[in-house]
């Protein structure tokens, strides 16, 4: 009988059929498309399994090579063989798993279910292969007499540290218990999030039949709730879903207080239902797995563990970083509660500001203080003209010039790509922007990648293909995409992550681009800061109807008013913050109630009532997805990106190109070559502040 290869076997036993030819599968050769972007017109689902599966074989065959190799181990036989490898399981890699979060439907998530288990064993076979470990750690014992250079040095010891901290130094009867921990971890990981996506995107609608209940809301809110009513057979009605184009003009704007609160309450229930969707389980789970796998590996804690490779080092330093916001930031959003509560009282209301009332009476008290209602300046940030004024600064500051390419394919009809030319017309790369919500698409926004920056065999860099996925307000038919503030922050905010991705350039990939998880949100975040200035507003800013300028005077007072609610958005952020830090820092695994710990964490905090927390235990795919112990690092680059910019400020030119050059080499482009403060010191010569962020934000 002929004996069935294993890769067939595998195939078989997850209901695959055998490709009949190499070619059929797309991840199988190069992409036969412009810039090599992915052939999404030419991916189907049934791909993704296959291509999983024998990129996971090529690699274990790549690493086998590296193992069995009976030459001393070096730089290049070792570790830069194993820096190289993986190249087809991290093509369909980037590509299944941006869209199963972009793009998703129940045949990707079975996938996914069904790769989870695949993808960590393979993880655990590379980081727990015993010989595999010792030739790295000949490698990095001898970095100092080898003749390597200062990267080399540093790609060296990041990936014996990544062995160490992966179990490579356990028993085997401890390493075959964190087997089994990360196992259960993938698994419970992934329930959480597809559970999230279904409590955003599909499990609560506030449906509203009669008009007087739409009452405060702007017309084009309105006409965006009949159009979702009627893309799911509610035609004459208006939906209001949870994702945060509907829900939050809902807060702003509506009336009806018992409307409000009920959406309010399908928000921060999410996961907590106590039916197939409700999280809690999973949750707990989660974090007395991974204080299990922390305490396996030699750590006190999960926040110990994950911190200790970011710039804080310590949680220690982080919870002191974060209360010490927390006082002046509480002080300010007590102040807004009270002058709040003075609007209702003034009205006649006999009710106490309550956690789904804030938005209402924020928008009130900013059109009392300022004389500015969020729907006067809507109407001069529609997306096309935000996301040139984004070009034009990128353009400003590097050079960058974007052209919108209609000759690659898009994975769905809302999806537009760019090409990104440097200044002498070089090609840096391609951006894929994802624009509005839909029910296959996860909440928020975020920037990925389809293609990671590279060199290929002949020493010639391969430019990436990047992907900034969001969910803005669609279009109606008597008006374009019209953006908040926030929203206009957003866009700024991922286009930053963006450029990070394009300028990022290193022959390792184990160091290109990979800085410490508490500064890779200064790229994304210092770009917010132009969005702003009157400057660029005066690019961008265009009346939808007529192209006028946001008038001076408006401008004015949208000006003023931008440190507006920002005690509020602080304050419900360190609260989250907080949170994910008190679950990672459970030491041993014990049996809690969720919501009884949630509630004794704000209350160690001293949370005020009418704030909850920015994501609640439930619904915080955060520190499900990346975040884990480190949801706190937006606030701490925050410190980076106001300082950095005040370089720019402090200089007299917003577009100074010597300092821009220098942001671009030192923290975009080589920010992984040293550790992350010395690089930033490098852009600023000088220690960070953190007066500029307190100003920025009002809480000094």
């Amino acid at each position: 009988m002929k004996q069935i290869p294993f890769l067939l076997v595998i195939l078989i036993m997850f209901g695959c059929k055998p490709q009949e030819e190499k070619s059929s599968n797309p991840f199988f050769s190069e992409y036969n498309t412009p810039f090599n972007v992915p052939p999404f017109d030419k991916i189907d689902t049934s791909h993704y399994l296959p291509a999983f599966i024998k990129g996971i074989a090529e690699q274990q065959a790549e690493v086998d090579a590296i193992v069995n190799n009976i030459e001393a181990p070096t730089f290049d036989n070792t570790i830069y063989a194993l820096d190289k490898s993986g190249k087809l399981l991290g093509n369909v890699g980037r590509v299944f798993y941006s869209l199963n979060s972009a793009n998703t439907d129940s045949a990707m998530q079975a996938i996914a279910q069904k790769v989870a288990p695949l993808t960590t064993k393979h993880r655990d076979n590379i980081s727990l292969n015993e010989k595999l470990f010792q030739r790295i750690k000949t490698v990095y014992e001898n970095r100092e007499t080898s003749n390597l250079d200062a990267l080399q040095k540093r790609v060296v010891s990041k990936y014996y540290t990544d062995f160490v901290r992966s179990g490579a130094n356990l028993n085997e009867a401890d390493k075959e218990k964190l087997r089994e921990i990360n196992q259960k971890l993938s698994t419970y990981c992934l329930n959480f999030l597809e559970n999230h996506l279904a409590e955003t995107n599909s499990n609560f609608k506030l449906v509203i039949e009669k008009t007087e209940d739409l009452a405060g809301l702007p017309q084009p809110v309105i006409d965006e709730a009949a159009a979702k009513a009627k893309s799911v057979n509610l035609e004459g009605k208006w939906v209001f879903t949870l994702q945060k184009p509907s829900l939050l003009p809902f807060l702003q704007y509506s009336k009806n207080r018992v409307l409000r609160e009920k959406i309010y309450r399908g928000y921060y229930m999410r996961g907590n239902n106590n039916d197939k969707f409700d999280n809690k389980e999973n949750l707990l789970n989660i974090a007395n797995l991974r204080a299990e796998r922390s305490k396996l590996l030699g750590y006190k804690t999960y926040a110990d563990y994950s911190i200790s490779e970011n710039m804080a080092k310590t949680p220690e330093k982080v919870y002191d970083f974060l209360n010490k916001l927390m006082v002046p930031a509480q002080e300010v959003a007590r102040r807004d509660r009270d002058e709040m509560q003075k609007i209702i009282d003034k009205e006649g209301g006999k009710f106490k500001l309550d956690t789904w009332d804030w938005w209402y009476y924020a928008e009130k008290l900013r059109k009392e203080k300022f004389d500015l209602d969020e729907s006067e300046i809507k109407p001069y940030f529609a997306l096309n003209n935000v996301r040139e004024g984004m070009f034009y600064v990128a353009n400003k500051l590097y050079g960058l010039t974007f052209t919108k390419l209609t000759n690659v394919p898009v994975y769905h009809p809302d999806v537009e790509a760019f090409e990104v030319k440097e200044a002498d017309g070089a090609h840096a790369g391609v951006i894929y922007m994802d624009y509005f919500p839909r029910d296959s698409k996860g909440a928020g926004a975020w920037c990925g990648s389809f293609r990671d920056q590279s060199y290929d065999e002949k020493g010639k860099r391969v430019a990436p293909v990047i992907t900034m996925v969001l969910n803005f307000t669609k279009p109606t038919a008597d008006a374009p995409s019209l953006l908040t503030w926030d929203e206009t922050n957003t866009l700024f905010h991922e286009f930053g992550h963006a450029l990070h991705g394009l300028f990022t350039d290193g022959k390792y990939s184990r160091i290109a681009g990979n800085i410490p998880t508490d500064m890779i949100e200064l790229p994304s975040q210092v770009m917010e800061n132009w969005a702003g200035v009157p400057e660029v507003l005066n690019v961008y800013a265009k009346n939808y109807k007529t192209g006028e300028i946001i008038p001076k005077e408006l401008l004015a007072k949208l000006q003023k008013s931008l440190v507006f609610n920002q005690a509020f958005e602080t304050v419900e952020y360190i609260a989250a913050s907080v949170l994910d830090l008190d679950w990672h820092s459970i030491q041993t695994p014990k049996k809690l109630d969720v919501l009884d710990f949630e509630k004794k964490s704000m209350e160690k905090l001293n949370l005020m009532k009418e704030i909850i927390p920015r994501y609640r235990t439930t619904y915080f795919a955060h520190i499900i997805d990346g975040y884990a112990a480190g949801y706190y690092v937006y606030l701490w680059a925050a410190v980076l990106d106001s300082d950095a910019f005040q370089a720019f400020v402090d200089s007299g030119d917003i577009y100074n190109k010597d300092l821009a050059a220098k942001f671009r080499r030192y923290v975009l482009t080589e920010g992984g070559n040293d550790e992350g403060m010395i690089q930033y010191e490098k852009f600023r010569g000088q220690d960070p502040s953190l007066d500029p962020l307190l100003k920025k934000r009002g809480l000094k």
